[in-house]
């Protein structure tokens, strides 16, 4: 459990000194063959309330059927429970801990002038990088750097002919706002739903409840959307496919807080045939060992043919099982509440809480 502490640390600060020396990831990888396209779609504020992850009431046949396609991976974790501090780390392939305060929730991390977003390197090898539309990276970076199109029309459609791309799209749909900004749309009944035990079965629980996962629905059928259109544009045979959501979810004692509650993701990854000897395990696979929100950028540049830069804290998910044993999260400011929290997390699942807890100062 101490391996990670020290690569945050005493590698990091390795790498950074070549870094900073004028060293960069090389693109040479990447000339002279033919790469793949890289779409990630990604959900806000959602722990993996899917069918194929064994929820019984979830509708959400797009995803379910994405899994079957591709690899789904069983404990895909955040490093923060809420999304500035975890899309630091998502686009810059470090925790937000490593500067300044880009750990706390709405802040302006210093970031070294060598430390840039991941899609900058893809750009050098050639891709075409499009983001629709969110960043809200939790530290000044120069978008026009990272983005041949940033905005919520940006897509791959700007390409030049046969420029490979990456291109994300951000599904708010399930944000935490859509609670109160939505309607039900009733494909979920509030009497019908799970209650969990941590939780007071309450008519407005349920009725949160049944509304989350109606908006959870509607993602769907948007995956499905835009799924259709890389198909309809005959990209689909060229194009890997990730599916995540950038943290744990909107409902009490989930986003914000430190529990499986508030890290768990869902994260699903689908190559086609044609891509099928880059993909760490055969269609329909289930990855157990941990994944976590750090992992998303060395996959994309090893996917690329792009070096990794040293500094970069995860692993590529390509690299051969077995994967690191541990997921590495915490919490620190969230608005104007400080209660910092670390947390360790293996493929075991949580174990669920007694119907009683013990009382004050016993000890378990």
């Amino acid at each position: 459990m101490s391996t990670r502490p020290t690569r945050r640390s005493v590698l990091a600060t390795s790498a950074v000194v070549a870094v900073a020396a004028g060293m960069s990831p090389s693109p040479a990888r990447a000339a002279g063959r033919k790469r793949p396209n890289i779409l990630w779609l990604v959900s806000e504020d959602n722990n993996p309330f899917l069918g194929s992850y064994g929820d019984q009431q979830a509708v959400t046949p797009t995803l379910d059927a994405l899994a079957a396609e591709g690899i789904r991976y069983e404990n895909s974790f955040s490093t923060s429970p809420v999304c500035a501090p975890t899309r630091f780390s998502i686009i810059t392939g470090k925790s937000a801990e490593t500067c300044g305060p880009a750990h706390h929730m709405r802040a302006l991390g210093k970031r070294p002038d060598w430390l840039v977003g991941f899609p900058k390197f893809l750009r050098e090898a050639g891709y075409y990088t499009s983001n629709n539309n969110k960043t809200d990276y939790n530290t000044e970076l120069d978008l026009t750097e990272l983005w041949d199109a940033n905005g919520p029309t940006a897509s791959w459609t700007g390409r030049s002919a046969d420029q490979p791309f990456f291109s994300v799209f951000n599904l708010f749909t399930t944000h935490e706002s859509t609670l109160w900004s939505t309607e039900p749309s009733g494909v979920h009944d509030p009497a019908d739903v799970t209650v969990p035990s941590y939780l007071p079965d309450t008519e407005n629980i349920r009725a949160d409840r049944a509304h989350y996962f109606d908006n959870i629905t509607r993602m769907d059928s948007q995956v499905a959307a835009m799924l259709d259109q890389l198909e309809s544009s005959g990209l689909a045979d060229d194009t890997i496919v990730f599916y995540y959501s950038d943290n744990g979810g909107v409902l009490p004692r989930s986003k914000r807080y430190a529990y499986d509650s508030g890290l768990r993701t869902a994260l699903i990854t689908r190559f086609p045939k044609k891509w099928q000897h880059l993909a760490p395990a055969p269609p329909g696979s289930v990855v157990d060992s941990p994944v976590t929100s750090l992992d998303y950028a060395p996959t994309v540049l090893d996917l690329a043919g792009v070096d990794v830069p040293a500094y970069m804290e995860g692993t590529s998910l390509l690299k051969a099982l077995p994967r690191p044993p541990y997921a590495f999260g915490g919490r620190n400011r969230m608005d104007d509440r400080y209660d910092f929290v670390r947390t360790v997390r293996d493929s075991g699942r949580q174990r669920e809480l007694p119907d009683r807890l013990p009382p004050c100062g016993h000890q378990r």
